[in-house]
C-alpha cells in the first residue's frame, strides 16, 4: 500500500450508523451521519449507503428517496484523513469485483474505485425511483458524486459545490466523472482548473440545481417536491429516469466516464511513483486547511 495508508487495525469507527433511514409519506429519507467528521465517505458509509437504497427500492410504499446529510454540511467528500478510513477494510462487494485488499500496487485503489465509487454511483443513478439530493454547506469532490447521481437537486442558499483534487492532486477530477454532463464546457474547465467554490445560485442559472432555497426553508421544500413524486405512478417515474439516462448515453457519458476513471488512475500511480502516496501526500487536515485558504 502506499504511504499514508492506514492498517485495518488503526481503524476506529466513531458510530456504527453512517446512515440513517425512514420512510414518511411514501418518501424515504437516507441522511448521511457523520456529522462529526461533515460526511466524509468511508467504505462504512458506502456500503450503508447502498444497503439504504436498496432497501428503498424493496419497499413497495416508497415512491421516492430524498439522499441528505446531517449537520452543516452535505458531504466534505471522500474519508481521506479520519480514524474511521478504511481503505485497508474488507466488505461484502456489492458488484463482481475482487476484494482490493492485498493487492499490489495500483492495482489496490483501481480495484477498490471500481467497487466503491465508480460502480455504486452507477448503481444509485440507475435506481428506478425518484431520487433528490438535498444539499446544504458543502458539497465537495465525493459530495458531487452522490449529488450528481441524484435524479434532482434542492440546495440551500448557502450550499457550494466543488471539485477541487485536480488544483491539489494533479487528478482530473473524482471518479464518477459527470462534469462535462452536469456542466457547460468551458464552465467544467473552471471548475476543475481552478478547483473555486462554486455558489448553489450559479449552478442553479445553468440547471444543475433544481430549486435553491433559504436554510431555514430547506427541508419543508425537499418534502413538498418529493410529496409530488410520491402521489405518482412507479413504473412511469422509473421509465421516464430511463428516457433521459438514454440520452445521456447516446452523447457518451459512459464511455467518457471509463476514460477519464483510467485518466485518474494513471494520476494516483503518477502521484505513487513520484511523491510515494497515491494522493500527492494530501491530507484530510491539509485538503482542509487549503480549501480554507482559497475559499477567501
Amino acid at each position: 500500500m502506499s504511504a499514508g495508508t492506514p492498517e485495518a487495525a488503526d481503524i476506529v469507527y466513531e458510530t456504527d450508523e453512517p446512515v440513517l433511514y425512514e420512510v414518511r409519506d411514501g418518501v424515504a429519507w437516507v441522511t448521511m451521519s457523520r456529522e462529526r467528521y461533515n460526511n466524509a465517505q468511508n467504505s462504512q458509509m458506502t456500503y450503508a449507503l447502498d444497503a439504504a437504497f436498496r432497501r428503498a427500492v424493496d419497499d413497495p410504499d416508497v415512491k421516492a428517496i430524498v439522499l441528505g446529510g446531517a449537520g452543516k454540511h452535505f458531504s466534505a467528500g471522500h474519508d481521506i484523513g479520519t480514524p474511521g478510513r478504511d481503505i485497508a477494510r474488507s466488505f461484502a462487494r456489492a458488484h463482481l469485483l475482487p476484494d482490493h485488499v492485498g493487492r499490489p500496487g495500483a492495482e489496490l485503489l483501481y480495484t477498490r474505485e471500481q467497487e466503491v465509487y465508480l460502480g455504486m454511483c452507477r448503481r444509485w443513478r440507475d435506481i428506478p425511483k425518484p431520487t433528490i439530493a438535498m444539499v446544504q454547506g458543502a458539497c465537495i469532490a465525493g459530495g458531487l458524486m452522490l449529488a450528481w447521481v441524484c435524479d434532482l437537486i434542492v440546495a440551500s442558499d448557502d450550499a457550494f459545490f466543488q471539485d477541487p483534487v485536480s488544483r491539489m492532486m494533479g487528478i482530473p477530477g473524482v471518479e464518477y466523472f459527470a462534469h462535462g454532463f452536469e456542466l457547460p464546457p468551458r464552465v467544467a474547465k473552471e471548475f476543475l482548473l481552478l478547483g473555486e467554490r462554486m455558489p448553489a445560485e450559479r449552478a442553479y442559472g445553468f440547471g444543475m440545481v433544481n430549486k435553491v432555497v433559504p436554510r431555514a426553508e430547506l427541508a419543508q421544500a425537499t418534502a413538498e417536491m418529493a410529496a409530488k413524486l410520491a402521489a405518482q405512478a412507479s413504473l412511469g417515474m422509473w421509465l421516464t429516469k430511463q428516457a433521459i439516462h438514454q440520452v445521456e448515453e447516446l452523447r457518451g457519458k459512459r464511455s467518457a466516464m471509463d476514460a477519464v476513471f483510467h485518466m485518474h488512475h494513471f494520476a494516483h500511480a503518477q502521484n505513487d511513483l513520484v511523491t510515494g502516496n497515491a494522493l500527492g501526500g494530501v491530507t484530510g487536515k491539509s485538503a482542509a486547511a487549503d480549501n480554507n485558504k482559497n475559499a477567501g
